[in-house]
């Protein structure tokens, strides 16, 4: 039955999606998102804390699952990993973040916590990317399709873009290549 569900949510979100237009500066942040991803991941290898250098080994271990299934709706912890820039590896502590699973991807926000995001993740190119707001958790942040072309943030509201990857019914990731703000890559683990 559960298969049958699952079937049934993919060819919806594939006959129906009509994802949200891309602007070309978070489309060059995915373009660069491997070699990003291997700096940081090297910087934060060789210079961060064991404690967080094992935190990130457990975020990144595990192999991705079809991204959209029914067990992504709802609580989820999360908790950001900042790789690169001025401190090699930062692990935060756990936040909360909510998932909405609807006919064309998911919405997500992360709730809580003095830095937040709020968006979609969508099908684009074979895999599920995430494009929202980060803002400060005292402003109201407008939705990703509603940023002027050339907006490129501000020190309390940034566009965001990163690959989304389900791991299980209890874990997933989102990563950020090139954030706006701190570092040169951030993942946001999630976990049930």
């Amino acid at each position: 039955m559960k298969h049958l569900l699952l079937a049934g949510v993919m060819a919806l979100i594939a006959t129906t999606a009509t994802a949200q237009e891309i602007r070309p500066q978070e489309q060059a942040r995915l373009d660069r998102y491997e070699r990003l991803a291997g700096r940081a991941l090297l910087d934060g290898l060789s210079r961060g804390s064991p404690a967080d250098v094992a935190a990130l080994g457990t975020a990144l271990s595990g192999t991705p699952q079809v991204a959209f299934d029914p067990s992504l709706q709802g609580e989820w912890r999360c908790r950001t990993m900042k790789l690169g820039g001025s401190a090699a590896l930062v692990v935060y502590t756990n936040f909360k973040c909510h998932m909405t699973l609807d006919n064309t991807g998911v919405t997500f926000e992360k709730l809580s916590g003095s830095q937040r995001t709020s968006g979609r993740i969508e099908m684009r190119g074979g895999r599920a990317v995430y494009l929202g707001v980060g803002y400060v958790s005292n402003e109201q942040p407008q939705s990703y399709s509603d940023l002027a072309p050339d907006f490129e943030g501000t020190g309390t509201i940034t566009p965001d873009v990163a690959v989304f990857e389900r791991i299980s019914e209890t874990r997933a990731r989102l990563m950020f290549p090139a954030p706006i703000n701190e570092s040169d890559f951030d993942i946001l683990e999630l976990t049930r």
